[in-house]
């Protein structure tokens, strides 16, 4: 097994807090890092990977990007809470509503992670596992959103392995099963979370429609999900 530092992070031990906020756009990361952070310091850029340590409000705390899709935030998760021993990742992210009641710049945080994903297999599971966030993770985002005056909608999450998909009816059989929106990282985080006895939340805001097709843009991905950012800066 790697140790720090690892292939895909320069980092030392130690030079991460024990949460991490985690935005798949390592962009999101250096903007969270300039405009909340008290003294940042880059402690990775491997890949373009950026990750940030500084304070909040006096508290230690790091942003990491994740990159995109299962595979990407697999690898990083997993080596944040083994090897750098990270206690806690909130990750902060974009989705597509499935839930048509939803609009953009909602916020969604996910229970649990439904998935398309074999992810589950590398884990020698005889069966299916169902993939949750922490519970005390949970509470304390709901508890911030209430002391922010901001709406956070809480239901199950799809993450997926696939952006440009074929299969026109998917979406209404998992709105069929209450399901709110699809991502690509949450259910990979939250195996590794349980794996390594951390732990996980998925935060994301709503950045496409899939009734209506309306969409943000990238910068608007970029700079302007703030409440979702306040949410779990607020829980560190």
């Amino acid at each position: 097994m790697p140790k720090p530092p690892t292939p895909h992070i320069s980092a030392k031990v130690g030079e991460y807090a024990k949460t991490v906020l985690m935005p798949g756009d390592p962009m999101r990361a250096k903007f969270i890092a300039e405009n909340y952070l008290e003294n940042p310091v880059l402690v990775n850029e491997v890949r373009g990977m950026l990750g940030y340590t500084g304070t909040y409000k006096g508290k230690p705390v790091s942003i990491q990007g994740s990159g995109m899709g299962m595979p990407s935030m697999g690898i990083y998760s997993y080596e944040l809470f083994n090897f750098y021993e990270v206690e806690n990742i909130i990750r902060i992210g974009s989705a597509g509503s499935i839930n048509p009641k939803l609009g953009l710049g909602d916020i969604v945080m996910g229970i649990g992670a439904c998935t398309d994903s074999g992810y589950q297999d590398n884990f020698n599971i005889k069966g299916h596992f169902a993939p949750t966030a922490s519970f005390n993770l949970m509470r304390k985002a709901q508890d911030a959103a209430d002391a922010l005056g901001i709406n956070l909608v809480a239901g199950n999450l799809y993450t997926t392995d696939v952006f440009y998909g074929d299969d026109k009816m998917a979406m209404d059989a998992w709105l069929k099963m209450n399901v709110q929106a699809v991502e690509m990282e949450a259910a990979a985080l939250y195996m590794n979370a349980a794996f390594a006895g951390k732990n996980a939340l998925c935060i994301c805001t709503i950045s496409d429609s899939l009734s209506t097709g309306e969409a943000m843009s990238s910068e608007t991905r970029e700079k302007s999900l703030t409440q979702m950012m306040e949410i779990a800066l607020a829980m560190v």
